[in-house]
């Protein structure tokens, strides 16, 4: 695939403090590439020197191969974004604020923007002032906004806060969407992994400034092996059987079962080395890994490459 945005050896150093520590990544057409962190890890930072409002210290962003640093202007026309909240004029009407917008950038025409209305479902309220619109609407009109030039990148920080679940299936609905149909390359910050898990094709994780994984959602969901729950009548003298047979692999206590992390063929040598120290196996079960599971495995005392 063909890399859109290139994130290259990237430094930020605010107050002689190094917010962002040599960030190199890049996100290709047609994917949605996820930017994980907790937060004050740097995923603000890193989009705004994206988005060129703030300086880098060091290193360099290229979209489209023109560089952020040298050549800005040919480098943004190419992006969309909405970082935090999207601003809007509240005693003007949706379509009155897409209109604004449409003069600053040549060729949008008045058949672009509804067609980009209806993109993100808001035709029926277009027309209404913004003040009426709810935090949902106000989200869809920024994404408009964000979409009336056609960019070949679209970058979202947090765009599914505050929202309740309808509204966060939506904006997850049209990223898939923009990603997928217009080959768009979308980048999204967010805390919340559960969504990440199922708008993202790639996650890359940030901790500290310093990038710690990049990974397939799937890929790094399933590493490791499986998760495996066994219910057992003294989980304790089993959680000692497991740390004997596999020592430094993460084990979990949870009630009356140890949680571990294993591959599928060696489950049959591990239920006979419980058999065999006595313990009774009540049941077996693989559960599925979470994005958050993982997330919290990777972030847990790490510091990054």
């Amino acid at each position: 695939m063909k890399a859109v945005v290139n994130i290259e050896d990237v430094s930020k150093i605010i107050k002689g403090r190094k917010i962002i520590d040599s960030l190199s990544f890049q996100v290709n057409e047609g994917e949605v590439f996820g930017f994980l962190g907790p937060n004050g890890a740097g995923k603000t930072t890193t989009i705004r020197m994206i988005v060129g409002l703030i300086g880098i210290t060091s290193g360099d962003i290229k979209i489209l191969g023109s560089s952020i640093q040298s050549d800005f202007e040919k480098a943004i026309k190419h992006v969309g974004a909405i970082v935090e909240n999207p601003e809007m004029y509240k005693f003007m009407s949706g379509y009155q604020n897409l209109l604004h917008f449409a003069r600053m950038s040549e060729g949008i025409t008045k058949e672009k923007i509804a067609e980009t209305v209806e993109f993100v479902g808001l035709t029926d309220r277009i027309h209404d002032k913004v003040k009426t619109y709810s935090l949902g609407m106000r989200q869809r009109l920024g994404l408009a906004q964000c979409l009336l030039h056609d960019p070949k990148v679209l970058i979202l920080d947090e765009p599914t806060n505050g929202l309740d679940p309808a509204g966060i299936r939506e904006i997850r609905d049209h990223v898939r969407k923009l990603a997928r149909e217009k080959g768009m390359a979308v980048i999204v910050s967010s805390h919340l992994l559960s969504e990440m898990e199922m708008m993202c094709d790639r996650v890359g994780i940030i901790q500290n400034g310093k990038l710690i994984d990049i990974q397939s959602v799937n890929d790094f969901v399933q590493e490791e092996g499986r998760l495996y729950e066994i219910e057992v009548d003294a989980p304790a003298q089993a959680e000692q059987a497991m740390k004997r047979l596999y020592p430094g692999q993460s084990i979990a206590i949870n009630n009356q079962s140890i949680v571990v992390t294993i591959e599928k063929e060696n489950v049959p040598f591990l239920v006979k080395e419980l058999v065999h120290d006595g313990l009774n196996i009540f049941s077996i079960q693989e559960t599925t890994r979470t994005l958050e599971d993982r997330f919290l495995e990777v972030t847990s005392g790490k510091e990054g490459k």
